[in-house]
């Protein structure tokens, strides 16, 4: 039943790791000539690996686990997943009937602990009634706000024959999720539109999720009213586009967060107004109105005032709000914000340093630019999600994969393979390769999925921007804790001098080598494997992996101290950013 309920989802792709209690289903999976297994090497990456699939694609992602510690191993993942709103089915394993409750051998109450990191969960203790949950489970990962769905099956139940149907339609008392908003709500975001002197829209994650890039490109294109966007709703508008402002938030764009502070009606579409993205919500767009528009009501109003709720699909409301502006950004406005834009340049120039030998993050990042314009790119978490997001470019939805809510370092490699295993099935964007920005500390959280690439032959380029550092922390480290580097340092050894970095004017050339080797290890399981110290090098590393298409690391030195700029500290507004330690 599980595997015909698979197919009857067309589902093409599963990830998974067996296991004593999922044999049965692995079995069946073994004549299922339609559905690609993929064995990934721990089965957090099996749920990550579907996380990457579904935000690629729009479908819903499934992954396998055994029970116990099969299970429990899904829960970061899980919880990335229900953060982000990420349709996925897990499947997981449970001992038999008769033995739950009684400690027996890799037993958890995996219902008990993925309630909180779940959007639903099932326990299956009757033989009746399994087609209707698998149903359920699809729909509830679906529907309304998706998230991941938990259905926990025993061993003895797998093993028995089930004669029953799998349903073509689902009913679930309780839970029916309405995209319509009343149409009153739309008319009112509509005059507040219309009245506004200095209206800014705010694009989030919720926007990509609902399908929705399309309406809003003509409601951009009709008003002309700016955007700016937040972590998860990059490449919702253009980066190029003319009103496309940049992120905001704590490593946002100069530009977008003045935008924020000077804008008199702030439109919120599909964004939870998280703390990294408001920054103090005392300072949070102090001049303006808040209208939110989001299908989850529970999401609206919990971090911040707003004046004008909509609750609704996005898509439908924005094509209910289409019809109903009339009138352009004024001219003052546009100019205003154009004015914010060329601020930030000439800023940025002035206190832009020297470029020595060694790369920078933004030229490694713009020669993924170059070479790979249309690439699908993951992220890992850290420094390098943050210089993803700020300097590389994204025209259409999906094509960016990042851990937003979560922040899970070891999300981004396995992401990475997922989006590439649904190219090579196309059901991703067509023709798009898939990179992977990654640290050298997050990439090591999943570094053994290498195996899952090679077996798979799933050509997977891995940027590792490599500083020695846990580079985040450090960063912060620097900036607030006067540079004491506590157990940041990847290279250190017992020997080193504790006050590296606080003394030094920086870690110099009595380091030890940067360690691992990363191309020697990506080698070791069969990949390609490059080190570049040099952009040239990087350029000629990058060339020769997509040329080859097959899984590639390479290790890309950069700045040992290298920081994201801007930076709002902790506390402070969006209005106090500091760049390269200057008040901007």
């Amino acid at each position: 039943m599980i595997v015909e309920a698979l197919r009857r989802e067309n589902v093409d792709t599963v990830f998974g790791y067996p296991g004593g209690a999922v044999i049965p289903i692995f079995d069946a999976l073994y004549d299922a000539s339609s559905i690609r297994v993929i064995l990934v090497r721990h089965e957090q990456a099996a749920v990550h690996a579907a996380d990457g699939y579904a935000r690629a694609t729009g479908r819903v992602g499934v992954c396998i686990a055994t029970s116990g510690p099969g299970a429990t191993n899904t829960v970061t993942g899980l919880a990335t997943a229900r953060f982000d709103s990420v349709p996925l089915v897990c499947i997981t394993g449970q001992v038999s009937r008769a033995m739950i409750g009684a400690d027996a051998f890799q037993e958890a109450d995996t219902i008990g602990i993925t309630q909180p990191v779940t959007k639903h969960n099932y326990l299956v203790m009757k033989r009746s009634g399994l087609g209707a949950m698998l149903k359920q489970s699809f729909h509830i990962a679906a529907s309304g706000r998706p998230g991941p769905v938990v259905i926990d099956v025993p061993k003895d139940l797998q093993l028995e024959k089930l004669d029953d149907e799998y349903p073509e339609s689902v009913t679930i008392r309780g839970y029916k999720p309405d995209g319509s908003a009343p149409l009153d709500d739309v008319k009112a975001l509509a005059a507040a539109i219309e009245e506004a002197k200095r209206p800014l829209f705010l694009v989030g994650g919720g926007m990509v999720i609902a399908e929705a890039a399309g309406i809003f490109g003509s409601i951009l294109a009709a008003t002309g009213i700016p955007v700016v966007t937040s972590l998860m709703g990059i490449g919702v508008v253009g980066s190029s586009h003319p009103r496309n402002l940049g992120m905001i938030g704590m490593h946002g764009s100069i530009e977008a967060n003045k935008a924020l502070t000077a804008c008199d009606l702030l439109v919120g579409l599909g964004v939870r107004f998280d703390d990294r993205a408001t920054g103090n919500t005392a300072r949070f767009a102090p001049e303006a109105k808040i209208a939110h528009v989001d299908i989850d009501p529970s999401s609206i109003g919990r971090n911040l005032r707003v004046d004008i709720p909509v609750v609704g699909d996005l898509r439908l409301v924005l094509e209910e709000l289409a019809p109903l502006l009339h009138s352009k950004a004024a001219t003052e406005w546009v100019e205003a914000v154009e004015g914010f834009r060329g601020f930030a340049r000439a800023f940025e120039g002035r206190h832009e340093g020297e470029v020595g030998a060694t790369p920078t993050p933004r030229a490694v990042l713009s020669v993924v630019n170059e070479l790979l314009p249309e690439a699908i790119v993951a992220t890992e978490v850290g420094q390098n999600q943050m210089w993803a997001a700020q300097y590389l470019a994204f025209d259409h939805p999906r094509r960016w994969l990042t851990s937003g809510g979560l922040g899970t370092m070891g999300y981004g490699f396995p992401a990475g393979m997922g989006a590439q295993a649904a190219q090579a099935r196309g059901d991703a964007l067509p023709g798009k390769s898939v990179v992977v920005i990654a640290g050298d500390g997050s990439f090591q959280m999943n570094i053994q999925e290498l195996a899952t690439c090679v077996q798979e032959d799933l050509p997977l380029i891995v940027v590792v921007m490599n500083n020695g550092y846990l580079g985040m922390v450090r960063q912060w480290q620097e900036l607030f804790f006067d540079r004491r580097y506590s157990s940041v340092c990847l290279q250190s050894r017992r020997s080193c001098d504790r006050t590296c970095g606080k003394e030094c004017a920086m870690p110099d050339g009595r380091c030890p080598p940067y360690s691992p080797d990363f191309a020697a290890i990506a080698r070791a399981y069969g990949a390609l494997g490059f080190s570049a110290k040099t952009l040239e090098e990087f350029r000629n590393a990058l060339s020769a992996a997509i040329d080859a298409r097959r899984p590639a690391v390479i290790d890309c030195a950069i700045g040992r101290e290298e920081n994201v700029w801007p930076i709002v500290a902790p506390g402070k507004g969006n209005d106090e950013m500091l760049y390269k330690g200057v008040l901007v």
